[in-house]
């Protein structure tokens, strides 16, 4: 039986991989969940699975370097997934330290960890092992109209992309210095079951129900490139059984839309489905739609090219 070391299982995407993975593979695998428990992740996302006999929840820090080489002490871990990390762009401007902390040293951590439990005297590693770093889009900054990521650099603008992209030079290190068994995914804006409330699809849908102001920063014209969770988890475990070693992957949906487009979206399909009867029908109305200044450094477009992971 195979056994996942998950990071940040206990968050939005982190608790759909896992959902995902006991979905397709049943019991033929093993799930370690480790989740520091913040103020993003519940582990109310994963009470339908708590009782598995092949799953296991750890409350740990991945900053904590002797609990999580504990761990894989106790535990022949082949395959790390590794989601855990700060990841609201306006908490990292109000409080960057705390994300250099957990997504740049924690990252740390967990690839020394890895490395210390997979390697072998003669500096290979252990057949099978395999860590993937999950990470975002953000680290390749505001995209012109016409480009894509992967026709373009690394160009971090807020805190929480700096040290996403921090993160990812780490792995890359790792796997240059040591050839050690890793690779990376960035991906697309994800939505889905789980969300914490303060990213914009929640956001919107709650505040619209309650009658609440619906903030739109600037001009509402930013551009983001959606894609549904499921389909984030369903790319993360192709590339953890098919992607070539060392490698890097994009995974999108060809899904850009405008924030505006997004928010419209929602107050539409919410008056469309809410019976008469519901009182919070009332409360939808494009009247709540504010803007608000816009934020720090915010991009004005993301766009994923996931033509490499297509191919492959």
């Amino acid at each position: 039986m195979r056994t996942y070391l998950v990071t940040g299982g206990a968050g939005f995407i982190g608790s759909n991989y896992i959902h995902y993975m006991f979905r397709k593979y049943d019991n033929e695998i093993r799930i370690i969940n480790v989740d520091a428990l913040t103020y993003a992740g519940n582990l109310e996302n994963l009470k339908d699975i708590e009782n598995r006999d092949n799953y296991t929840f750890i409350k740990a820090d991945i900053t904590d370097k002797d609990a999580i080489m504990k761990i894989f002490e106790e535990n022949d871990i082949d395959r790390v997934v590794h989601f855990a990390a700060e990841s609201h762009v306006d908490r990292s401007i109000k409080n960057p330290e705390v994300f250099v902390k957990t997504n740049v040293l924690g990252t740390a951590v967990m690839l020394n960890c890895a490395k210390k439990a997979w390697e072998l005297p003669d500096g290979s590693f252990k057949t099978g092992k395999k860590f993937l770093h999950v990470s975002t889009d953000e680290v390749y900054g505001s995209l012109p109209d016409d480009g894509k990521s992967y026709f373009y650099p690394y160009q971090p603008h807020s805190p929480y992309s700096a040290s996403k992209a921090s993160s990812d030079m780490l792995v890359k290190a790792y796997i240059d210095t040591y050839h050690f068994p890793a690779n990376v995914t960035n991906t697309s804006n994800n939505y889905g079951p789980y969300q914490f409330p303060e990213k914009l699809i929640p956001l919107i849908i709650n505040n619209a129900l309650h009658g609440k102001k619906l903030p739109v920063y600037g001009d509402g014209l930013n551009i983001r490139d959606w894609l549904y969770v499921d389909d984030h988890a369903k790319g993360i475990d192709m590339v953890q059984e098919h992607g070539k070693l060392g490698e890097s992957y994009n995974i999108g949906g060809h899904n850009e839309k405008r924030n505006i487009e997004i928010i419209n979206i929602i107050i539409e399909t919410l008056q469309e489905i809410l019976p008469d009867t519901d009182p919070r029908k009332a409360n939808v109305s494009k009247d709540l739609i504010t803007y608000v200044e816009d934020r720090k450094g915010h991009d004005r477009r993301y766009a994923i090219a996931p033509d490499k992971i297509k191919a492959e």
